[in-house]
This record gives structure tokens, C-alpha cells and sequence, in this order.
């Protein structure tokens, strides 16, 4: 039986960057660079939510994702969210969740994340669901259990169709935004093991697309893609360039050739 081509993806995370007219000129990069592209990598931008509405509008080549969701429903009297029937209505159809930015500025515990995770699959939004172990955790031997209690978390809110609408990000925390990068090896080993986790619990384990994030570049992208289990990335910094987002992205597209 032949094993099942799983969709690559890239995905920018912005976060809290860049200014407006700066995001518009590197959207508009990014997008030329993309026309008329026929390869199988799947590319999506995750912009600051204040610029969701403008890049939706001029999306062509890629897709648009939400950095997060309220745990909110619908509309109504709550000043400063953004529901995931906002995002419905926007139609921005993909959402971050978990990410350990959100987990530790923010506040966001288990019981919020279930709420958002919720929330998002009663909008039908496709969730990239992130997880990841902190240094003191990997040093002390509890990276992989960490990460499957994030999974496990994720597992008990969701039905057996919403398997096939979530992405798995794996995010070292120590490598998030500091330069240092997880080894091919150590990257591919706990994406074994995530893909293991799953096909526990779904059926469609093989289908699901795993990223890696942390520290992404152009100069490690090739090596992370060539990766059995790794399916794309979660980009922060390097997708603030549309030079060195376009080679990773390159990077995982040759991969699936």
C-alpha cells in the first residue's frame, strides 16, 4: 500500500509585527512571488487580527489565519474579543491555538484552550493546534509526556470528524525566538512520536500534517523537510522577510516532488 501524500504547509506567524504599511508591502511580496505557483505546498500568513479584513480582501495564492480566538460565542456585549464566528463571517477559515505565547503571557490553561478549541470547530475553522515542551521540561526527560498531555487535551474536545480539521504544530519553547533550532533528529523523533499518539486516536493519523516551528529558517529548512514525519512549518521571525520565507517554503515544496 502506498503511503498517503499528506499536504504540505507553511504558515507565517507574524505576531505582533509588522507596522500596517509594512505588512502591506510584504504581503504584496510575498503574494507576487506566489502567483501563478503550482506546487503542493499549501502557504498561509497569520497577520496581527487589526490587518485580518485587508488581507483576506487580497488574498489570491495563500490562505489567511486568525493568531488566536475568544472563547466567546458569536456576537455580542464582549469588548475586545474576536469570535470564531467573526472569523466565520470574515471568512478567515484557519486559527492558531496553543501557542506557548498564549500559554504563558496570556494565561491561557487547559479549560480556555478547550473552550477556544470548541468554539473554533462550532465555526467549522480548520485549528493549527500548537504543543511544546519547555528546556527545564527536555533536560529533566518529560518532553515527550508534556506533549502528549497537550495532545490529550486537544483529544478530549474533539469529535471524530474534527480529527481531519486540525494541524499539529510542534513548538519547542526554548526554541521559540531564540535562534536555537531542535536537531532534524530531535525534530523528527517527537513527530514520530505525535504521528504514534494519532494513530491512536484517528483514523486518519497518516492524512494529519505536522509542522515544526522554533526558530525556522532558510538555512535549516531544507533538512527539516526532508523529515519522514514533518509536513511544513510554523515560521515566526523569517516570515517577516519575504526572501527567506520564500525559501522555505521553497524547501518544503521540493520535498513533496
Amino acid at each position: 500500500m502506498s503511503q498517503p501524500v499528506r499536504q504540505q504547509w507553511v504558515i507565517g506567524n507574524w505576531k505582533l509585527n509588522p507596522s500596517f504599511i509594512d505588512a502591506k508591502k510584504l504581503f504584496t511580496s510575498i503574494q507576487a512571488q506566489l502567483a501563478d505557483r503550482t506546487d503542493a505546498c499549501q502557504v498561509a500568513i497569520a497577520p496581527p487580527a487589526p490587518y485580518l479584513g485587508l488581507l483576506v480582501e487580497q488574498a489570491e495564492q495563500l490562505a489567511i489565519a486568525a493568531q488566536d480566538v475568544s472563547f466567546v460565542s458569536g456576537f455580542g456585549a464582549f469588548t475586545g474579543e474576536v469570535s470564531a464566528h467573526l472569523l466565520q463571517n470574515m471568512a478567515v477559515n484557519l486559527v492558531i491555538i496553543g501557542h506557548s505565547e498564549r500559554r504563558e503571557l496570556f494565561g491561557d490553561d487547559v479549560k480556555m484552550l478547550q473552550s477556544k478549541i470548541l468554539q473554533a470547530r462550532a465555526a467549522n475553522l480548520k485549528i493549527i493546534y500548537c504543543v511544546g515542551e519547555s528546556l527545564a521540561q527536555r533536560e529533566s526527560g518529560q518532553a515527550e509526556s508534556v506533549v502528549m498531555q497537550q495532545l490529550d487535551d486537544l483529544k478530549q474536545v474533539l469529535s471524530a470528524e474534527d480529527w481531519a480539521h486540525i494541524i499539529i504544530a510542534y513548538e519547542p519553547i526554548w526554541a521559540i525566538g531564540t535562534g536555537k533550532t531542535a536537531s532534524p533528529e530531535d525534530a523528527q523523533h517527537m513527530h514520530a512520536t505525535i504521528r504514534q499518539y494519532l494513530t491512536q486516536h484517528t483514523d486518519c493519523a497518516e492524512q494529519l500534517s505536522l509542522l515544526y516551528g522554533g526558530s525556522v529558517k532558510a538555512e535549516n529548512a531544507v533538512q527539516l523537510a526532508a523529515c519522514k514525519d514533518i509536513d511544513g512549518a510554523l515560521v515566526g521571525g523569517a516570515s517577516l522577510d519575504a526572501t527567506s520565507f520564500m525559501a522555505i517554503i521553497n524547501a518544503f515544496s521540493q520535498s513533496n516532488d
